[in-house]
């Protein structure tokens, strides 16, 4: 099935020069002192499209007038484009600051055109815009459909219907010829579609004819589809200066978004980002802040990143203000295939507990959260080491560092961060009640380039039946009747 969405940014002036307007802010964008685009207050002050900025300013003196930036228009429509690639590798700039994506194959992967859609316009709100959206079997209809805000349609009979009841200047190769149309009582594109072809074609041209067709249906459409960047690098400038981190995390989230988009269309996961936040320019200007989220676990999504960011940004201390973002994805790897398990992980999958991991670092540190490394040594004390959870340890590289038949020794799933020294009775070592020794000893000597150690360990029993770990010293210096007893450890 062949299904085609389209989105229309009509206001994509205004929101481009005021990110954060709204229909009571007075806002007015030019073009050669002509205005262009203007937000509804505007309109309301009696302000037209056309006027000159004279004249604009008697209607509307508190008016906020912009002047129009094409390149930063053609910038905000990639930006646009880049977040929306998540949905369909297969995207297409039209005319008029219009969007097309074939999502005939992203129907069943997104729930079908109805949350497919709603994903696309939350994204496209997230990123701070509005647009007209709209989806019809051909892609020419969709764009007509969202020029005129003509709602969606799935079948090809319904969007005849609503084509032939659009007005025909919505075509740009017939606003030439209006005043000729209009003449002849042409007003619609059914009327249009109904004038004989050859005549039409001598009048105004084949482009109208293939628009015509190509919004039926009746030819081929051929696009030139967006091409993402081989590398990931963003940049957002803000309309004032910022100083409070967590203030920019609307920012930030939009940069994600187009993240999202990349490396859905590469078919890649990140494992780091960094989101540089720049600072005032000129001779005083200092170097950008770096805020580098170092990921247990690859990810593609948006959500778990805008939540790592928000724990980063709360934490973080500007030392001037900031006035642009830039995000950087520079360790990426191929998307992991999903689990080919039937059920799921009990108590959460495995990405799961990675995320929480990671929101734990970014909420207390990440030398704070640590994990337990094997270290090659027989001594119990420096056996373990704690890393940071940042720090990945294959599974191989950890079992490399055990000491040779250690798996065949016992030993206690709880042992003391310093040993017990042990009371004697009986000469037997006592802690609570007298222990008994139930198991043959293990002789530890190691570290003699740092801490030397001459230990006996043994499996002791007490009256309660619980098990100890006892370690006996051997040290042929020491003058002492007997040989200290210490407690290093419980086993479960």
């Amino acid at each position: 099935m062949r299904l085609w969405i389209a989105l229309h940014l009509p206001r994509l002036p205004l929101e481009v020069f005021c990110p954060r307007w709204s229909a009571d802010n007075c806002t007015v964008v030019l073009e050669q002192e002509r205005v262009m685009a203007l937000s509804d207050a505007a309109y309301a002050a009696g302000v037209r499209p056309g006027l000159r900025r004279g004249g604009a300013i008697m209607l509307a003196p508190q008016a906020q007038f912009q002047q129009r930036a094409p390149e930063k228009e053609r910038e905000a429509l990639q930006a646009v484009a880049l977040a929306l690639l998540q949905f369909t590798p297969q995207l297409a700039e039209a005319e008029e600051a219009t969007l097309l994506l074939d999502v005939g194959a992203s129907l069943r992967l997104f729930g079908g055109i109805g949350a497919l859609c709603r994903k696309v316009a939350h994204s496209v709100r997230a990123l701070g815009f509005t647009g007209s959206l709209s989806c019809a079997p051909t892609a020419r209809g969709a764009w007509l459909l969202a020029r005129s805000n003509g709602g969606r349609t799935l079948k090809m009979a319904s969007l005849e219907r609503r084509l032939d009841a659009l007005p025909v200047d919505l075509l740009p190769p017939a606003r030439p010829y209006l005043s000729w149309l209009e003449g002849i009582g042409c007003m619609t594109l059914g009327e249009l579609s109904r004038l004989p072809r050859p005549g039409l074609q001598r009048r105004c041209g084949r482009a109208l004819l293939d628009m015509l067709d190509d919004a039926h249906g009746a030819r081929p459409e051929l696009h030139e589809w967006m091409a993402a960047p081989a590398s990931f690098h963003a940049r957002l400038e803000l309309f004032d200066r910022v100083e409070n981190a967590e203030a920019l995390l609307f920012g930030a989230h939009r940069l994600l978004l187009q993240l999202t988009g990349w490396l859905s269309v590469h078919q890649l996961a990140v494992e780091r980002i960094r989101l540089l936040l720049d600072h005032e320019r000129g001779r005083t200007a200092g170097p950008p802040t770096a805020i580098d989220i170092v990921l247990a676990e690859p990810t593609w999504k948006d959500t778990h990143l805008v939540r790592l960011l928000k724990e980063r940004l709360a934490k973080q201390e500007l030392d001037a203000p900031v006035i642009g973002l830039q995000l950087e994805a520079p360790q990426v790897q191929p998307m992991a295939p999903l689990s080919d398990s039937l059920f799921p992980e009990p108590g959460g999958s495995k990405e799961d507990w990675q995320r929480l991991l990671e929101l734990l670092a970014a909420r207390l540190g990440p030398e704070n959260v640590l994990q337990a490394v094997p270290s090659a040594d027989y001594r119990p004390e420096q056996a373990n080491t704690w890393l940071s959870i940042q720090q990945k340890v294959r599974p191989a590289e950890a079992r490399a560092q055990l000491p040779p038949d250690m798996s065949s020794l016992p030993r206690p799933t709880w042992l003391l961060a310093k040993p017990i020294p042990l009371l004697m009775r009986d000469h037997r070592p006592y802690y609570g009640s007298p222990l008994r020794i139930r198991s043959t000893g293990e002789r530890i000597e190691a570290g003699w380039w740092s801490d030397m150690q001459t230990r006996d360990y043994f499996m002791a029993q007490g009256e309660d039946h619980a098990h100890y770990w006892l370690f006996k010293e051997r040290d042929t210096s020491a003058k002492e009747p007997e040989p200290r007893w210490y407690l290093q450890g419980f086993f479960g």
